[in-house]
């Protein structure tokens, strides 16, 4: 199955999330490394996924992309992980994870873009109303928790994990504790460590041309 599923990722990209998702399920996988730029615009890859971007997968004939459709896929391909709760329980599961997608990304892409919503009547039409209410919601759900959408570890936490400690790795999200504390007790799990230290030799390679 190392053949069947394949991971198309660049190691500074949202693909770090995917190869966490993968560590963590302990399935064989398949890294294809795209650089960015003319690599991801080729044809082939073009094929695959017409955006450019990565992350994608191809699982046999099934090509997925997009960080949360490719991390609900993942959870219900592999349900012997137990990324995702159970079907009758994943309401929180499915509104946290895309809250991080329809929410706390596009926020926090305007925000780096030098653009917020400073009008009510933008704030009305967009999504995600404001940064600043984005980031106070997301607060108030991971205050004081150690699992945001069952009682143990799911993908939702993996997403907004990670989301938080880019984030204020990059200086985009101010570091508050409960964010701090939520983000490090996930990104320090032993699945993210490995995808990290994989991530790093892949970086450490030589270039290969697109």
């Amino acid at each position: 199955m190392a053949d069947d599923l394949i991971l198309f990722t660049n190691p500074q990209s949202r693909g770090a999330m995917i190869h966490w998702m993968l560590e963590e399920i302990g399935c064989p996988y398949r890294i294809e490394v795209k650089q960015f730029g003319p690599d991801m615009q080729s044809p082939e890859y073009l094929a695959i996924n017409p955006m450019g971007k990565v992350p994608a997968i191809r699982h046999g004939d099934t090509v997925v992309t997009e960080t949360g459709a490719i991390l609900c896929y993942l959870a219900d391909l592999f349900p012997e992980a137990k990324l995702a709760p159970p079907p009758s329980g994943r309401g929180a599961y499915y509104r946290w994870l895309f809250f991080v997608a329809g929410c706390c990304e596009p926020a926090l892409g305007n925000k780096a873009a030098g653009w917020t919503p400073d009008t009510p009547r933008l704030q009305v039409q967009l999504g995600y109303g404001s940064f600043e209410r984005t980031m106070e919601t997301v607060a108030q759900l991971v205050a004081g928790r150690q699992t945001i959408a069952a009682d143990h570890f799911t993908a939702a936490d993996l997403y907004m994990a990670s989301f938080l400690h880019w984030g204020m790795m990059f200086g985009g999200i101010e570091k508050r504790p409960v964010f701090e504390a939520y983000a490090q007790r996930h990104v320090g799990r032993p699945a993210a460590r490995r995808a990290q230290e994989q991530a790093a030799k892949l970086m450490a390679a030589p270039t290969q041309p697109g």
